[in-house]
């Protein structure tokens, strides 16, 4: 067994933007339909914020409301992680403009930009300092607004991403009962080029070339990140279960990110996992990047899937490639 983390999750929230966006909305505006769609992808709707909303006001909100749930004062926060791709601006970091808002004075922060991934290696990041004992009450967030970069002329990645964000409290575990148990994330930069978007960074500035060949957009290889994405997470759970002691019977919830129905079905699969253990809400919110899993716990906790107790696996591959795994147990 891998040497346990002394940081647990004591609260998950989440926040999604009211406007929604069916899929008959978005036959109106590209060459879809709502059974290609559905077929594909497995989503039938997803959320979308409307102009002057940005991934730190979601980020706020979500954050704000679980600080509330959990009758925490914002002084009391000592560090604020952001996991995003579509920061307010390039500088200063989003984690900044939280911290402000929230009105979090004792607490410092960053961003953390591991595309879909992010948050599981935010909250890998987080755990460190509260398992070293530096720090005792921490956020750790994933805010995405993915209607920023979306290209609405490809139906092939318009139609899967939405807007949101989940955030959750993580303390220091008192007894090996409770609290994360091990990670795994990895990356495989030979596969930035399946996910990525060109320009807006220092190799391809802003420019009116840059706009006119739609290079602030996301691009993807669907193929590729689909083989990638099924075959990496099956490994990384498969080993974190193993080098623990456990096999996929223990697993009360698997909670993977949820970039498209048909990955996460085939990695249930390969797993030998049964439905009632996979969380899947990607009808509901299609793929929200660094958001999905906090909001994945965020539903389990309302649904009453998790107890006190349970072993949990959270698992996902982002662009670049990256991937990040995590096995806990639920404290709460």
């Amino acid at each position: 067994m891998a040497k346990r983390i002394a940081a647990k999750i004591t609260g998950v929230t989440g926040f999604l933007p009211p406007r929604v966006a069916t899929n008959a909305d978005l036959e109106k505006i590209v060459e879809t339909s709502d059974e290609w769609i559905r077929t594909r992808t497995g989503i039938r709707e997803r959320h979308y914020v409307d102009p002057g909303m940005a991934a730190s006001h979601m980020a706020t909100e979500a954050a704000a409301q679980l600080l509330k749930n959990k009758n925490v004062n914002p002084a009391e926060i000592e560090m604020i992680i952001v996991a995003t791709v579509t920061p307010d601006m390039m500088f200063p970091a989003t984690a900044c403009l939280v911290q402000d808002r929230l009105g979090a004075k004792n607490a410092w922060g960053f961003d953390l930009s591991a595309a879909c991934s992010g948050f599981v290696y935010a909250l890998t990041v987080g755990a460190q300092f509260v398992g070293a004992g530096t720090h005792r009450k921490l956020l750790v967030i994933g805010s995405d607004v993915m209607t920023s970069i979306l290209d609405f002329r490809d139906r092939a990645t318009c139609v899967l991403f939405g807007d949101g964000a989940g955030a959750v409290l993580l303390e220091s575990a008192q007894s090996e009962a409770e609290g994360i148990i091990d990670f795994m994330n990895d990356v495989d930069g030979s596969g930035g080029c399946s996910l990525y978007m060109p320009a807006g960074g220092s190799l391809h500035p802003s420019s009116h070339e840059t706009v006119d060949k739609r290079m602030h957009y996301v691009h993807q290889e669907g193929q590729q990140v689909f083989k990638y994405a099924v075959r990496r997470m099956c490994e990384v759970a498969s080993t974190l279960l193993e080098r623990n002691g456990f096999t996929n019977r223990d697993l009360a919830l698997l909670v993977p990110h949820q970039a498209n129905l048909r990955i996460i079905r085939a990695t249930q699969e390969r797993l030998g996992i049964e439905d009632s253990k996979v969380m899947m809400n990607i009808d509901r919110y299609g793929n929200t990047t660094a958001a999905t899993i906090p909001l994945g716990l965020r539903d389990a906790v309302n649904e009453k899937r998790l107890k006190k107790g349970d072993l949990v696996m959270i698992i996902s591959v982002g662009a670049g490639f990256t991937t990040g795994g995590m096995l806990l147990r639920w404290a709460y």
